[in-house]
């Protein structure tokens, strides 16, 4: 397994640290991992959310993948 924190994986995704913060609230994100009070993603997760931005309606993300 390859995890990483919150920041790490923002910077894999290109993204920033309060879009997967978002992504975690109001859904659409990648799955992640809660560890006590830490948040951990797991690259086999980011990649394929990465790969596949697509979405069937505007209600499913609410700002632009990254």
């Amino acid at each position: 397994m390859n995890t990483m924190n919150v920041t790490e994986a923002a910077d894999y995704a290109g993204a920033s640290v309060s879009y997967l913060n978002k992504r975690r609230v109001y859904g659409g994100g990648p799955l992640y991992m809660k560890v006590g009070r830490r948040v951990i993603y797991d690259r086999e997760h980011l990649n394929p959310w990465l790969s596949n931005p697509n979405v069937t309606n505007t209600s499913q993300r609410d700002v632009e993948a990254p």
